[in-house]
């Protein structure tokens, strides 16, 4: 199935959710506005909506609380993208320039704390106090993560409990907000809400190491961003981390993070394409997809659970 097919029993709401962005686009302030333009509209798959809606689709699909929760979603994760190039020194985002390349820090990190408060805005008016502590506990999980991962010099025995902490920080707490809010807003049954939850971190999991297995073997064209980028912004991600603990003797790794030898990337990409690494990561991945469509066994069978079980498939195969 392709996303198209996955999303279709919540297009109409995604649909809903495009307006919504369009709309926060339109702000009276023509700078603002042209940096939300340059932000929100046409970029990414819409993951975070599609959780939420998909999620409220079990129960009590009430579009009028959803579509602004999803909205949110959405606009909360590409606030932090605008400040993550920012922290990354990241050239590209989307295949083209990141906001603060083009006009600069200052009115990227202001965009950002727009995008955050905005967010906030959104979820707000869902007046569910569950809902709205949960996004406020996510950007707290977001920004701690952050600053966690930088505060850590590449140690090897513990690089990789580290790495899964932080993905489960930066990109599967986003992914289980979004579930959870959805089936909330819903009325799902408690046991039920837990089962999404469950099911959006172990997908976050999987989603993010695909991502950072892609960065070593993907198609920059289709990435939007160059082979290599995570390596040398010094992010130690699951390949050259498992690069690593299969080559102790190698400091290829720990020079390109710890001494900054971003001359070193080409080769080591290279490297870890010729050891088997990959598949490896993509096997770790398939691991935690399972689970994830393991924890909706218990949920309605229901198109909406079926576009779940499907969208982990997707991202497994996934090349961009």
């Amino acid at each position: 199935m392709n996303l198209d097919q996955i999303y279709a029993p919540v297009r109409p709401g995604l649909d809903l959710v495009e307006s919504k962005l369009e709309e926060i686009s339109g702000n009276e302030i023509p700078l603002l506005s042209q940096l939300l333009q340059y932000a929100l509209l046409k970029v990414g798959k819409r993951v975070r909506p599609a959780l939420t809606l998909l999620s409220g689709k079990f129960y009590n699909y009430d579009l009028e609380t959803l579509i602004p929760m999803a909205a949110a979603a959405e606009v909360l994760h590409i606030g932090t993208l605008v400040h993550d190039d920012i922290i990354d020194n990241a050239d590209m985002r989307h295949g083209k320039p990141a906001v603060y390349r083009t006009w600069g820090q200052n009115s990227a990190l202001l965009l950002g704390d727009y995008l955050f408060s905005k967010a906030g805005s959104l979820a707000s008016t869902t007046e569910n106090l569950r809902v709205i502590r949960r996004f406020s506990e996510t950007l707290m999980t977001i920004s701690g993560g952050e600053l966690r991962e930088g505060s850590h010099n590449f140690d090897l025995p513990t690089a990789r409990d580290n790495y899964y902490k932080w993905i489960s920080d930066k990109t599967a707490c986003l992914f289980v907000m979004a579930s959870e809010c959805g089936s909330v807003l819903s009325g799902c049954p408690e046991e039920q809400v837990q089962a999404l939850k469950e099911y959006a971190l172990y997908f976050g999991l999987a989603f993010q190491i695909i991502d950072d297995m892609l960065d070593f073997v993907g198609d920059p064209s289709a990435l939007g961003k160059p082979i290599g980028s995570d390596l040398s912004e010094g992010a130690a991600t699951l390949p050259s981390i498992l690069y690593a603990e299969k080559h102790p003797n190698d400091s290829l790794v720990q020079a390109i993070i710890g001494d900054h030898r971003k001359d070193l990337v080409p080769g080591a990409v290279e490297k870890v394409r010729e050891s088997g690494i990959i598949d490896e990561c993509r096997s770790i991945a398939r691991g935690f997809s399972e689970k994830a469509s393991l924890s909706l066994d218990n949920l309605p069978d229901c198109d909406a659970r079926r576009s779940l079980k499907a969208l982990v498939a997707f991202v497994i195969e996934r090349n961009k």
